[in-house]
């Protein structure tokens, strides 16, 4: 059995996973697809890359993330049924995300989250020392967000899927009753709540794109995480949160329900209810660990070539 990992080159979560996955399982993966038993497309935007004669001789399983079925028309209807005609099993990483793709197809679905990177993603105990790197007080109350919140065509309107106007809806109510609070950025495109924090007089600091290392000694300085989006796949972030044992709060989206305690998931109108619970979260995620967490996708590999 050897398995093909279709390439995307755009700098994202998914081409870590690409490379970690190569990393520690050469064995049974190989990047020329004419060698390939099974093309795992990893990134289906960008399935018609893959030449179609693959695709109709050797077994197909195909990841999607989520669904925003807000935007989903005719024209993205239309290229899921014709990339659907060669998909023999579907991969998504939640169980909600189960749920939609349910909706559009009869053919298998499973899930299994990502793993996580734990020589990346780890608890670092000098939390005091690790605040003053950064020029930060130790009485400072840290929110965290990672992942954009603009959309990419004009770089000014929120991509709500993600809830930025959630967040700075929230973020303004706790620095109404706490004015230490300041907020970390990370990540691309980060437009929209930096525009806002500004308005508003929030302070913030905004790492645009720091390197793996840097992101994990974010999480470890922040008091809170927080998750608003609306739709998700995962995010990654949960389970880097979890690991390093980060306090986090999430709206019921992607892995946060599998992940996080039933607390620390959120509805709006009871948010100032919601707990974390890092020694829930950091427990469930022992699971996904590297390389324990390759071994559900290894079962389903083999399932669909039909290797016992």
């Amino acid at each position: 059995m050897k398995i093909y990992l279709s390439k995307i080159n755009e700098s994202w979560i998914v081409d870590r996973v690409r490379e970690e996955w190569y990393k520690h399982n050469s064995p049974i993966s190989t990047e020329k697809i004419k060698e390939a038993d099974i093309i795992w497309i990893i990134a289906p935007w960008v399935w018609k890359k893959i030449p179609k004669r693959h695709l109709k001789n050797k077994k197909v399983i195909c990841s999607y993330y989520h669904f925003d079925f807000e935007k989903f028309g005719n024209k993205e209807r239309e290229n899921f049924y014709n990339l659907d005609q060669y998909v023999d099993e579907y991969h998504v990483i939640s169980e909600l995300s189960k749920e939609q793709l349910a909706t559009l197809t009869n053919k298998k679905i499973t899930s299994i989250p990502f793993w996580v990177n734990q020589e990346i993603w780890f608890e670092i105990e000098e939390k005091e020392e690790l605040r003053k790197s950064f020029d930060l007080s130790v009485d400072d109350y840290l929110v965290g967000s990672f992942q954009r919140d603009t959309e990419g065509h004009d770089l000014i309107s929120p991509k709500l899927i993600k809830g930025p106007d959630i967040f700075l809806d929230l973020v303004k109510s706790m620095y109404r009753e706490n004015k230490k609070l300041k907020v970390i950025l990370s990540g691309k495109r980060r437009n929209y709540i930096i525009k806002n924090l500004k308005e508003e007089g929030i302070p913030f600091r905004y790492f645009e794109m720091a390197p793996l290392e840097v992101v994990n000694k974010l999480y470890n300085i922040l008091d809170l995480y927080l998750v608003t989006s609306r739709v998700e796949g995962g995010p990654q972030a949960i389970l880097e949160c979890a690991l390093s044992k980060t306090p986090i709060l999430s709206t019921r989206v992607g892995v946060a329900p599998e992940l996080l305690h039933p607390d620390a998931v959120f509805d709006l109108k009871q948010f100032t209810k919601a707990k974390f619970n890092i020694d829930y979260a950091y427990e469930q995620v022992q699971k996904y660990l590297i390389p324990q967490g390759f071994t559900k996708f290894i079962e389903l590999f083999k399932s669909v070539s039909n290797e016992s």
